[in-house]
């Protein structure tokens, strides 16, 4: 029988509120349409047909405009609506395999948080707040220089993605440009 051990790794992340002043409704279609939903058939081709992982990157490549795809969509809205709560609300997951890929080779605990979570919700005047934890200190935790890396890299593209969508964003996701 073998030992029971629990390791704690203590780390802080920063989540970004970030107000798009674009209604919720228009920055949901551009966000949905920028980051497209995965769809597992081209890959489970792949996988069966003998493919590589090469083939894999260039399935994602071809189909995750800014590099990002979306996992899971939770709907909120309505259940929060029926507590008797106002607004819009809605969650994703949201991320790349084969960005993942990278950091559970170094430490497999980038699992748990890849893929991003993401919540869209509604501000008062009914506009789009995109929160997020941000993924360069979210990654960070893992303590590999590696991974670490790669969560400023997923800024950039988190960055891109929602400059694509009209939000005058910084690269570190931190403050508009100016």
């Amino acid at each position: 029988m073998s030992r029971l051990e629990v390791r704690r790794v203590e780390h802080a992340m920063r989540r970004l509120n970030i107000f798009t002043g674009i209604p919720f409704g228009d920055f949901r279609t551009a966000f949905e349409k920028a980051v497209p939903v995965f769809d597992p058939a081209p890959y489970a081709d792949i996988i069966r047909e003998g493919g590589s992982w090469n083939d894999i990157e260039a399935e994602v490549a071809a189909r995750a405009p800014y590099d990002l795809l979306l996992y899971a969509v939770l709907e909120a809205t309505a259940l929060m609506e029926f507590a008797g709560h106002r607004g819009q609300a809605v969650e994703y997951l949201m991320g790349n395999h084969v960005i993942a890929e990278t950091m559970y080779r170094l430490d497999r605990n980038a699992l748990l948080y890849a893929p991003l979570r993401v919540l869209l919700r509604s501000d008062g005047s009914g506009d789009a707040v995109f929160a997020i934890d941000q993924p360069s200190t979210v990654f960070a935790g893992l303590d590999d220089p590696g991974a670490a890396a790669t969560g400023v890299l997923l800024d950039r593209k988190v960055a891109a993605m929602m400059r694509s969508i009209g939000v005058a964003i910084s690269d570190d996701l931190t403050s508009r440009d100016g």
